[in-house]
């Protein structure tokens, strides 16, 4: 089992959210799990522009760290994204990431995979800020199982109890990659995704001809 931890925090190893990344990770080493550890702010990722190569060509434009990322993510079987909680939302630096995975979407191609997620913020919308993280790996066809959102501002202590939340996580995620844990919620969500972009892909087969060979070569397209 191999499973990949993403932080997004600008703030390195100074990080609350990092913390919580590592905790996951260190759960899911005892329990079995090679792991691996990105700090996303030190990668070079550039910004989508919408332009449909990789939907045609499965490639991109840009030459930057993101490949290289995509694959780390591709071979994975378990993901953890960590975000502290910017101004709502996730920091520039994962959603730059996010944004880049477009074809990983058309091609529901993180089918199989388990993943989770980590949020820290000052006072508000952590839990949110985790979910955004979370639909965004179901986006990818990723069966989500958990999250941990902690509120810092008011008790910095919070970080202590949520790090042994996040290590209880890190081995609630291995133990689903084990016994191939199923929701049957998220089952019902993730086929009919599937079929939504199977139908997009196929519509679209003259200008998408990778993603129509990638589901093809599935056996999913005639």
């Amino acid at each position: 089992m191999k499973i990949i931890g993403i932080n997004s925090s600008p703030k390195g190893e100074k990080s609350q959210t990092r913390r919580l990344v590592m905790g996951v990770l260190e759960g899911a080493r005892q329990a079995g799990a090679d792991i691996t550890f990105v700090d996303i702010c030190a990668l070079d990722i550039h910004y989508c522009t919408a332009c449909g190569t990789c939907y045609a060509k499965g490639e991109c434009i840009h030459d930057d760290d993101f490949p290289a990322l995509l694959e780390k993510m591709s071979d994975a079987d378990g993901i953890v994204l960590g975000s502290p909680n910017y101004i709502n939302a996730v920091t520039a630096q994962l959603k730059t990431m996010l944004d880049r995975m477009a074809d990983t979407v058309h091609c529901q191609a993180f089918a199989g995979k388990y993943g989770c997620a980590v949020c820290t913020a000052g006072g508000s919308y952590a839990n949110e800020v985790a979910d955004y993280m979370n639909m965004a790996l179901g986006n990818y066809g990723t069966m989500i199982v958990g999250k941990v959102a902690v509120h810092l501002g008011a008790d910095p202590d919070a970080i202590t109890g949520a790090e042994k939340e996040a290590k209880a996580l890190g081995k609630k995620l291995t133990e689903a990659i084990k016994t191939k844990w199923s929701d049957p919620a998220q089952e019902k969500i993730l086929f009919e995704r599937k079929e939504y972009f199977k139908r997009l892909v196929s519509f679209n087969k003259d200008l998408w001809k990778h993603e129509y060979d990638y589901w093809k070569a599935a056996g999913e397209l005639p």
